[in-house]
């Protein structure tokens, strides 16, 4: 009974704190459609919105937040997370860990996102082995503010072919683990839509599939199509009808062209991405979501790696930086994505250098992490400082147009009107 008074306690102070008017002085901010710093920048808060910017006149006992020397800028957003997991070159622990034990991981590793100034992201699939929805469970507790976390956007299970890249029980003994629908793995459409109606069901928002093989997993093959085209439509379909949208892992140009045909709303990696890709993302609306800062990573990890692994990386990653650079001379439309915990989590913004070298400006690299992300989330209320938008608010010591680098030291991150970070 005490414990239930206490949280209950908790939630109305979390109110309170959320509904109380601050203000925020700081000394510009940026204007991410334009790129440009507006200057003063006092921004008045209350229920979790932006009510004003510069405001005349201030409703009686507003806090204020002093943060002279600084920039505000939107919550970034992450939309390529796996947040109930860490890499130090295998994933062994995950055949040991248990829901509770991942749970626990991705609380942690959820909170440290948000701390590096990630206010919303899409959580792509978790890689635990086990029927429970760990991202599902982490972002209804965060919905909740039961924990540190960002706005979490879950996928569940990600789906996939028995044997194929996702397919946990792959080298292990037969008969050793048994994985089906319920846990992503499938064999013909019916099995897909079964996969399908399960994650949704049970509180997924979006639906993650595997087109291709990958990189990071024991199959020889790191680009074949690895579900079929009917799997994939199947899949689409019976996400559409439910308003839910999917998308695609998918390194290889067959299985690129087929999740695209298929109608899905994001290619993640698109490694071997070529020019007939290229024209039909440009054509449909399909987002690229290229996770290249983890090249360096895996580049320093690569002799702790399985051999199989540290081949794939070898052979692909140097090609997937060379089409991204075609893909951004072709304005195919890009989102911001990491594949932590490759990038260890809170070390996101690693990716703003990443995409810059490959041919982004400043600007461009800043837009994939707010405006472009909201709108391939279909999401009109984040992305900008605006009136009206959410009070999701990171600030930073210098301008990022000229220093990308401040990205990875935030030094205020405010979510929903809270703040969790403030520091000089």
């Amino acid at each position: 009974m005490k414990r239930f008074l206490l949280l209950i306690l908790l939630l109305i102070t979390a109110i309170s704190v959320r509904a109380q008017s601050k203000l925020l002085k700081a000394d510009s901010y940026l204007d991410v459609r334009t790129g440009k710093l507006i200057t003063p920048a006092n921004l008045l808060i209350e229920d979790g919105l932006i009510k004003s910017i510069n405001p005349k006149a201030l409703p009686e006992e507003t806090e204020i937040i002093d943060l002279k020397g600084k920039l505000l800028l939107p919550g970034l957003m992450d939309m390529h997370v796996h947040l109930d997991a860490d890499f130090e070159g295998n994933w062994d622990y995950l055949y040991k860990e248990s829901a509770s034990q991942g749970t626990i991981r991705a609380i942690v590793n959820a909170e440290k996102t948000l701390l590096a100034g990630f206010t919303t992201v899409r959580s792509i699939g978790q890689l635990h082995i086990t029927p429970e929805l760990i991202d599902v469970a982490v972002a209804e507790a965060s919905d909740k503010g039961l924990i540190i976390a960002p706005r979490i956007i879950a996928s569940g299970h990600m789906i996939t072919i028995s044997g194929g890249h996702g397919d946990a029980s792959l080298g292990l003994a037969e008969g050793l683990i048994h994985l089906g629908p319920k846990d992503g793995i499938v064999n013909g459409k019916y099995d897909a839509i079964e996969a399908v109606r399960y994650q949704i069901k049970h509180g997924a928002k979006f639906i993650k599939i595997h087109a291709t093989a990958g990189v990071l997993s024991m199959e020889d093959a790191v680009g074949a199509q690895q579900l079929s085209n009917e799997e994939m439509k199947a899949i689409v379909e019976e996400a559409t009808r439910h308003h839910i949208k999917v998308a695609a892992h998918a390194h290889g140009t067959k299985g690129i062209i087929a999740a695209i045909n298929a109608g899905v709303y994001s290619i993640e990696h698109g490694s071997l991405l070529d020019d007939e890709g290229i024209r039909l993302m440009k054509e449909k609306g399909v987002y690229l979501v290229p996770t290249t800062g983890l090249s360096n990573v895996v580049n320093e990890m690569v002799d702790k790696m399985h051999p199989v692994m540290a081949g794939k990386a070898k052979y692909v990653l140097p090609l997937a930086k060379d089409n991204l650079r075609k893909a951004i001379k072709s304005d195919v439309k890009i989102a911001f994505g990491t594949d932590t915990p490759i990038i260890p989590h809170g070390q996101n913004a690693i990716e703003f250098s990443a995409l810059i070298a490959c041919g982004m400006s400043s600007i461009e690299a800043i837009k994939t992490a707010t405006i472009n992300a909201a709108n391939m989330l279909g999401l009109s209320d984040r992305g900008e400082l605006k009136v009206g938008l959410l009070a999701d608010i990171i600030a930073v010591n210098s301008n990022p147009i000229n220093d990308i680098k401040t990205l990875e030291s935030v030094k205020f991150v405010m979510k929903d009107g809270v703040v969790y970070k403030n520091e000089k």
